[in-house]
């Protein structure tokens, strides 16, 4: 419905030149496949080994990304971050395959674009069937052959080909990873012989929840100790910072809220009264402009729509509150109309949907139009009409028929022209976009519909509620010098410190404020204990105090406690465990000292970490899977949820044995994964240079 929808769908129908083009050019060798890297400037978004990002192609893919997503709500910043990643990943996996000389030829893409899996399967799908018109493709390429239409070109290399190019590149590279991975008979068998296994032992266990949290002190240098001890596991790619803020709230008042409703409710009379709703609300500055349509009240979004379609004609019920807004609702009109609706039309435009530009003058496309209307009515065959006439390209294929659409979907004098005239009606219609001779083929489902007209205002803060929190904001400033002064003048304010952690150089939001991108680049540009002037962020001034910075490489001791203290905490427990409660050698022994009983516990799987009841205990599996213990008992365990003493009773055969050829399976997928992930090895070695900060 690319003519008569809506804006988001102009232009799809011309889809297929352009990709035409863009084959063509590129197996002719015209440079078009390097149609991304093909621009030079001298700013550059950042490096990949040596290759550059350059800022106009990464701004124009930016572009067309937002385009293709907005209709899912994609924000620019998200897009930003992730159209990053894949410039990234792409230049690093060019860089692999070059290395392996791995390519796409321009027959491989030729298959992928004429294949079932192709991306111009919606622009060459018949209708009716529902097959891939493969020839019908060819043939369109083949007619626009010597085109030179070099926008387009660029266009649509950016959208199809380039996309298609790099996706074959990087499975051809998965595909030759996965087939490296190897799992040998003898791993096979032994991993089967070990899961086949099932043991029994007699555990004593005393839980370090016996010893409260509050009697162990973690020191920083415990910390400290504790990561160094375990460093690898406790890198940073990138430098991080920390704040603590404090917000001063410029929410609407209940004085702001009660000068929105009697603003509002002064306008109920004259709103009752005119009959020119479009040109009142338009006049008072109605948050919500004048609809002139209808809907029943399964399409209406109001939450309260069971009250308003009860509202008699001509009559206004309000102020009521939806969402952050004071609103009056005038029932203008009730309609029996249908739910949805099939028609066909021929459009004989006078604008560019694309454009907006015009195509021919107001006139000749009515006369146009109104020629077709004499032409039908004297018997002239419709379809072959409009395929000669008609410019709607989105129906053209379909005999100009739009298939039971629902009310609201189609731009207005058309929707209403197909919602409101009775079945078989023809006629010319004239939208903003030309002149539609249409006939309205079925309507089904017939209820009630509603034509509202809505008087709203969002309720918003005052000028003086505004000043207040921007004036104690800056006070607030004026007098915390230093994180000593600022957490002071937050307690005699009572005034609650957030913090935001592990802030980095491109993020845009902040933990707890939402988008901050401003405040982001402000903490990257000062030093710790740096006070920010007050910034509004949503209906807060903020300020914030630099708290800390940290460095890329290993963390240091106040961003690894939150990770490792519980960790830490836990080790000293078992020190005081082992030396209090586990005294002598043998189980009985433990039993006596600990006051724990020994349990049993039985059917312990070595293909699974997990003792019934307790939780993930490795060491203990691994103890009671220890043949040379059987009989004889571990001296204390340090596990995860407490000290262990294990004494092994039996290993045997499980019941139900493993299948060999399940297992290397698993197994083979396992390692398939474990190397494509190795992919991570490669962005890790690679000399990244991100200046993304400088420009966004």
């Amino acid at each position: 419905m690319s003519v008569i929808q809506s804006i988001r769908d102009r232009g799809a129908w011309i889809i297929f030149g352009i990709i035409a083009l863009a084959l063509i050019a590129f197996i002719l060798q015209d440079g078009v496949g390097r149609g991304g890297r093909a621009f030079s400037n001298t700013t550059t978004i950042g490096q990949v080994n040596g290759q550059k990002i350059e800022r106009t192609a990464f701004e124009e893919k930016l572009t067309m990304q937002e385009k293709m997503y907005a209709s899912q709500g994609a924000q620019r910043d998200q897009l930003i971050g992730s159209l990053w990643n894949q410039e990234v990943d792409r230049l690093l996996i060019e860089g692999e395959c070059a290395k392996l000389g791995l390519q796409v030829t321009a027959k491989e893409l030729s298959d992928i674009l004429f294949s079932e899996n192709s991306p111009l399967k919606q622009e060459f799908t018949d209708p009716a069937t529902g097959l891939f018109k493969v020839e019908d493709a060819k043939k369109a390429f083949a007619q626009i052959k010597k085109s030179k239409n070099a926008e387009q070109i660029k266009m649509i290399n950016q959208v199809y080909i380039q996309p298609v190019l790099e996706q074959a590149l990087r499975n051809k590279y998965s595909v030759l990873l996965q087939k490296s991975a190897y799992v040998p008979k003898w791993l096979v068998e032994k991993q089967a012989a070990d899961n086949n296994q099932i043991a029994s032992a007699s555990v004593v266990f005393v839980p370090y929840a016996t010893i409260a949290d509050s009697t162990i002190k973690v020191s920083d240098d415990a910390i400290a100790s504790y990561v160094k001890a375990h460093a690898a596991a406790y890198q940073k790619d990138e430098e991080t910072r920390s704040i603590a803020y404090v917000s001063f709230s410029a929410v609407p008042s209940s004085s702001d809220s009660a000068a929105v409703f009697n603003e509002v409710a002064a306008q109920k009379q004259e709103f009752a009264t005119t009959t020119d709703n479009a040109a009142f609300l338009s006049r008072v500055g109605s948050d919500l402009p004048f609809y002139d349509g209808y809907f029943s009240k399964s399409r209406m979004q109001q939450v309260n729509k069971d009250t308003l379609v009860k509202i008699p004609t001509g009559t206004v019920y309000g102020p009521y509150v939806d969402g952050n807004a004071f609103v009056l609702a005038k029932m203008v009109g009730i309609k029996n109309w249908p739910d949805s609706a099939k028609v066909r039309h021929i459009l004989i435009a006078t604008v560019d949907p694309r454009s907006g530009q015009q195509i021919r003058p107001d006139s000749i496309a009515k006369k146009l139009a109104d020629s077709i209307k004499y032409a039908v009515a004297g018997g002239a065959d419709f379809n072959a009409l409009v395929q000669k006439y008609s410019d709607d390209q989105g129906s053209k294929e379909k005999g100009g028929v739009y298939d039971y659409f629902p009310q609201g979907q189609m731009v207005g004098a058309f929707n209403d022209f197909s919602f409101d005239k009775p079945k078989g009606t023809k006629d010319v219609v004239k939208s903003e976009f030309g002149y539609h001779y249409t006939e309205v083929l079925d309507q089904k489902n017939f209820a009630p519909a509603y034509k509202i007209a809505y008087l709203s205002k969002a309720i918003v803060a005052s000028n003086e509620t505004v000043t207040a929190a921007s004036t104690a904001a800056a006070s607030f400033v004026a007098n915390s010098k230093s994180k000593k002064d600022f957490e002071q003048n937050a307690l005699k304010s009572n005034l609650q410190i957030m913090n935001g952690v592990d802030i980095k150089k491109n993020d845009f939001t902040i933990a707890g404020l939402g988008k901050s991108r401003e405040t982001v680049r402000w903490v990257y540009d000062n030093k710790v204990g740096t006070v920010s002037e007050p910034t509004e962020i949503g209906d807060a001034y903020v300020v914030a105090i630099i708290t800390s910075i940290g460095e890329k490489g290993t963390m240091g001791v106040a961003e690894a406690r939150p990770l490792v203290e519980g960790l830490v905490r836990n080790q000293e427990k078992a020190k005081q465990i082992i030396e209090t409660k586990f005294k002598g050698s043998t189980l009985e022994d433990f039993v006596k000292s600990s006051g724990f009983p020994a349990q049993r516990v039985d059917s312990l799987s070595f293909a699974s970490p997990f003792v019934p009841g307790i939780g993930a205990e490795p060491k203990v599996i691994g103890a009671a899977f220890n043949k040379a213990l059987i009989g004889k008992n571990t001296p204390a365990i340090e596990g995860a949820a407490g000290v262990f003493a294990v004494k092994p009773e039996n290993i045997g055969a499980g019941a139900t044995m493993q299948d060999a050829t399940a297992l290397k399976g698993t197994l083979l997928q396992a390692a398939q994964s474990t190397i494509f992930r190795g992919f991570e090895a490669v962005k890790k070695a690679a000399k990244i240079t991100d200046n993304r900060s400088t420009f966004y």
